[in-house]
């Protein structure tokens, strides 16, 4: 679990320190807090964590998805779904 509490910097020590900082960023996998006259403001991640919670919510909007078709009853059985995909991968439409 990260503890956000624990990353916090200036906005003044990231400008002052932007190198060191990234490197943190880049090398411990946690994000920084970036705070101005005492407020959290911006957070810096490396592109792999990034890229991981991008993923992360494209997933789970796809999964919202799903749940709204199924309470909305929109479903179809395997055995349909799956002449569906044959008939798509044989060229017949």
């Amino acid at each position: 679990m990260v503890n956000l509490a624990q990353n916090l910097k200036s906005i003044s020590y990231v400008k002052a320190h932007t190198t060191e900082v990234v490197k943190y960023v880049e090398d411990s996998k946690s994000p920084v807090v970036i705070t101005q006259n005492g407020e959290a403001k911006a957070v810096i991640i490396d592109i792999n964590s990034y890229q991981k919670t991008i993923n992360a919510i494209n997933l789970a909007k796809l999964l919202s998805f799903g749940e709204n078709d199924i309470k909305n009853g929109k479903t179809i059985t395997h055995e349909n779904a799956k002449k569906i995909f044959e008939k798509t991968l044989s060229g017949n439409k």
